[in-house]
């Protein structure tokens, strides 16, 4: 039996009905669904129609399961992770849970995704907080100007593991050291590099990671999940609460008990019930991760996007927008050229997805993709260019 890291990668792309057909290159905006995915789901819909049994108990189970699934995955402690629905509902929690007083100040990069800024606008507003802009350098996070905007009442900083327009990976580890320094609190958005690039949060002193798993983890939309250290989670208010944050020990048949403790884990923040249909589908996409993992997934992603990067740099209709330093690099590729709009729409038409983003074409290469998807896309961009 071949076990090599290419037969594995090749079984795994014959899991993804679209592979060889279409070529998606889209994974920063939304992930594929792959069989096992679809057959998850498709087995909890059936069980629905049927109405012969009550899938609660397996739900939560998987729900459990997946917590454990994910603290491997990030090097977190089971009882330190929490479901969420999404990236923003683990920020929420850091913006209105996390101790913090009139006049604090929060730092955020100025080429930020949206979610995050206006998730600690509001908080600012609400919390009567200074919300403050880092300056960023050629479109980077840099550490400099960091240092340079951090005052004696800079409580936080919020940025992304990885920036969403040209894949510009944060240096987490010196970032981390700077804000521990500085007794600063570290909250992560970590959706553009989860599952793609290695993370520790433990070893980075990550205080709040958050993240959506509709992405590169290739699940349903509304599933994700939180880090919230022991030390940290003592520490917050509770912005909002639901009563299976408390411990009912799987005990539903006797509801009314209204002084249950609320569960010492993230759990006591999670929110109800959720989609089970999106739990399950999470649970069949997940497997991929922790069987191939992640530091394989980086070293397959990164060498398609070398292969492309080669030809970019070769071409001078081109221009490369994403640093490929590897202490930055990430698996989202972005270059440029003249007649953007146009470059698109061949793209598209030739069964190539990829996305723009701030005067750029995106490519997030993943592990269903492939170096004939790689020699498909340089094809259209070769005859493109030489159409001009």
């Amino acid at each position: 039996m071949d076990d090599s890291p290419d037969n594995q990668f090749q079984q795994a792309r014959a899991l993804f009905p679209h592979a060889g057909e279409i070529v998606y290159f889209n994974s920063a905006s939304y992930g594929p669904f792959s069989t096992p995915v679809q057959k998850a789901i498709e087995g909890n819909l059936r069980l629905r129609l049927d109405a012969s049994a009550d899938d609660t108990p397996a739900v939560m189970k998987i729900q459990d399961d997946l917590r454990g699934d994910y603290a491997l995955l990030v090097g977190a402690e089971k009882q330190e992770i929490g479901i969420g629905m999404n990236t923003t509902f683990g920020l929420n929690i850091a913006a209105f849970g996390l101790p913090l007083k009139e006049g604090d100040e929060v730092l955020v990069s100025d080429v930020e995704f949206p979610a995050l800024v206006y998730t600690w606008r509001a908080a600012a507003e609400e919390r009567k907080l200074r919300l403050r802009f880092v300056e960023s350098t050629q479109r980077h996070f840099d550490l400099g100007k960091l240092e340079a905007a951090i005052t004696d009442k800079t409580r936080v900083l919020a940025l992304s593991f990885v920036q969403y327009f040209n894949g510009f990976k944060n240096d987490l580890e010196a970032i981390g050291e700077i804000c521990r320094r500085r007794g600063i609190f570290l909250v992560v958005d970590g959706i553009q590099g989860m599952g793609v690039e290695p993370i520790d949060v433990k070893k980075l002193g990550i205080d709040i990671f958050s993240s959506g798993c509709q992405k590169w983890m290739l699940g349903p939309q509304g599933c994700g999940f939180f880090y919230l250290p022991d030390h940290i989670r003592d520490r917050l208010k509770h912005p909002f609460m639901g009563w299976l944050g408390a411990d009912w020990k799987m005990n539903f048949t006797d509801l009314f008990k209204y002084n249950l403790p609320f569960f010492d884990s993230a759990r006591r923040f999670e929110m109800g019930y959720y989609v089970a249909l999106n739990i399950l589908g999470m649970k069949a996409s997940v497997k991929f991760f922790t069987d191939l993992g992640i530091e394989n997934i980086q070293k397959h992603n990164h060498a398609l996007i070398d292969r492309l990067a080669d030809y970019i740099k070769s071409n001078p209709f081109y221009s490369v927008t994403s640093v490929l330093e590897t202490k930055h690099r990430s698996s989202i590729f972005a270059f440029s050229c003249g007649p953007l709009d146009e470059l698109y729409q061949k793209l598209m038409e030739r069964r190539i997805i990829v996305a723009k983003r701030e005067g750029a074409i995106r490519v997030s290469a993943h592990l269903f993709n492939n170096e004939d998807d790689i020699e498909r896309l340089i094809s259209v961009l070769d005859d493109f260019s030489k159409g001009r």
